[in-house]
């Protein structure tokens, strides 16, 4: 027996109202997913929320998966709007809420002087916590704009080793020899067990981001992203474009600016928009600066579609090699949070035996996730 959907807490925002009333459709039983519930927030924001009706068709179509699931789904949406049903759902009343309802809209009008078709209180739907669930690949001029200002909101954090030498600590083992020097300072009287413990370090991250023209359309992002990620530890980590060659981008991505960082890595980068050979790419990487230390121990993200035509055996065995050296390997794939995708591409079959995790990567919020990934390995 499903549960009855809570009540939305007053001073909601309409972004909040949506997604809570998503969650709500879940607690009742629902199949919402968060892709049903991305595309729920999606189509909110193209037709607006100032009419019940679209809010109502939005959910319905996106939040249902069979004719079973329209009667759950209209008892959920009139207890978490208010109002009458939109369609008769049982021979008995749907009970009016006691509480106060989180409304998509706000105006100053009175009770009584909205139709039906109207909801109670307005409010435009947030467009920045939309836009962070949108693939950034079919995002127009104007939401590109908007969304590279988003990127300053992401908080890269370095991941943490443990470092061979220990440090002075409240707690951890007994310092052996810093406890006896106590006592002899103290002439050999009683005094307070030292301890110790292996102090933390940044691990270093190196970000391999695919600048074929299979990924053309997300260049520009992931770039914006491997600038964040620069930007916020420039000391431990290193960035690197491939696609028919291997170009290290590190320098001209330490440049503050956004904008200036990724027109000087646009001069450096021979190969934009190219073809692809990913495996020889990552040779040259293991050859050039793996072996040497700078994959050994690290988190290596690569950010690329997996796309090889010519031998993707060879791409395999690299990324079998990487996964030996670096402490942890991360592949992200813009299509991966696609609906229906399925990781049938000859690149991708021979790597992810080899891959540590397989990631999302085509919005802000997957990059978000990605972040997380990274600062936990």
């Amino acid at each position: 027996m499903s549960q009855a959907p809570p009540d939305p807490p007053p001073g909601w925002s309409a972004a909040q109202t949506l997604a809570g009333f998503a969650r709500a459709c879940r607690s009742a039983g629902l199949p919402v997913t968060s892709d049903r519930e991305r595309t729920f927030l999606t189509a909110c924001a193209r037709l607006g929320v100032g009419r019940r009706a679209d809010v109502y068709w939005a959910g319905r179509a996106s939040l249902t998966a069979s004719p079973d699931d329209v009667e759950p789904f209209d008892r959920v949406f009139a207890g978490w709007f208010g109002g009458r049903p939109m369609h008769a759902v049982s021979s008995q009343d749907v009970p009016r809420p006691t509480t106060v309802q989180a409304p998509l809209e706000q105006d100053g009008g009175g009770e009584g002087g909205e139709s039906e078709d109207r909801l109670g209180v307005r409010a435009a739907a947030s467009a920045v916590e939309v836009l962070r669930h949108r693939d950034v690949a079919g995002l127009s001029p104007a939401d590109r704009v908007l969304l590279r200002r988003q990127f300053a909101t992401l908080r890269p954090r370095s991941p943490l080793r443990s470092a061979r030498r220990h440090a002075p600590s409240h707690r951890g083992v007994v310092d052996g020899r810093a406890t006896v020097r106590e006592l002899l300072r103290n002439l050999g009287e009683p005094t307070r067990i030292r301890l110790r413990r292996r102090d933390d370090r940044p691990r270093r991250v190196v970000l391999l981001v695919d600048v074929s023209g299979s990924m053309s359309a997300y260049a520009d992002a992931l770039l914006r992203l491997a600038h964040r990620m620069v930007q916020a530890a420039p000391a431990t980590t290193e960035a690197f474009t491939v696609g028919t060659r291997l170009t290290r981008v590190t320098r001209a991505l330490r440049e503050r600016d956004a904008d200036r960082a990724l027109l000087a890595a646009g001069e450096v980068v021979p190969d934009w928009s190219g073809g692809t050979r990913l495996g020889e790419s990552l040779e040259v990487f293991l050859r050039r600066w793996g072996r040497r230390g700078m994959a050994r121990g690290a988190v290596v993200v690569i950010l690329s579609d997996g796309w090889e035509r010519d031998r993707p055996e060879l791409l395999g065995e690299q990324v079998r090699r990487l996964h030996r050296v670096a402490h942890r390997v991360v592949w992200v794939n813009p299509h991966r949070g696609k609906a229906g995708y399925l990781p049938v591409q000859a690149g991708i079959v021979a790597c992810l035996p080899h891959v540590d995790d397989f990631l999302a990567g085509h919005s802000l919020a997957t990059f978000e996730e990605l972040l997380d990934v990274v600062a936990r390995a």
